[in-house]
């Protein structure tokens, strides 16, 4: 049985989207978001993450700045019996950003970053081909990003 997801006031969306937008806010700056004061901010900071609602806090940085300049997406198709070691093996693997288990065509499509087309091309057919139960895959090339990440809290208005 699924647990049910807390649930959020107004007030409590507007400091997760106040911290989507900028997760070095003081609780100061939250609470004035909020409509709140810094103890009442702090105390519900606290309760989201104690909840589950909020797993953490990361800075978000320019791929290209740090040499991954190549994004791609792949679908691929695994043999019925080896999901499970494929999960286990893309969760090593520093290459693919995201997977996700998905209905269709193929049973997952993963968001993979790389250097360039060279190391995009070694990575698919040295490693991802590689992988426990890998059949086939299909690889589309982003060309440019139009909306790399949206924040969350603005797809639940």
């Amino acid at each position: 049985m699924t647990k049910a997801p807390p649930r959020l006031d107004p007030a409590d969306r507007r400091i997760l989207a106040a911290l989507e937008r900028d997760a070095r806010l003081s609780f100061a700056d939250l609470g004035e978001a909020a409509g709140l004061s810094k103890t009442p901010s702090w105390k519900r900071v606290q309760a989201m993450e104690k909840a589950g609602v909020i797993t953490g806090y990361r800075a978000m940085i320019d791929p290209a700045a740090i040499g991954l300049g190549t994004s791609a997406f792949v679908h691929v198709s695994i043999a019925f019996d080896r999901h499970e070691d494929f999960e286990g093996a893309v969760r090593d693997e520093a290459a693919i950003l995201a997977c996700h288990a998905v209905v269709g065509d193929f049973d997952y499509l993963l968001q993979v970053m790389t250097g360039g087309v060279p190391e995009l091309d070694d990575f698919l057919r040295n490693r991802l081909r590689r992988l426990p139960g890998v059949r086939h895959f299909n690889t589309t090339l982003a060309m440019r990003d139009v909306k790399p990440r949206a924040c969350l809290t603005e797809a639940v208005r």
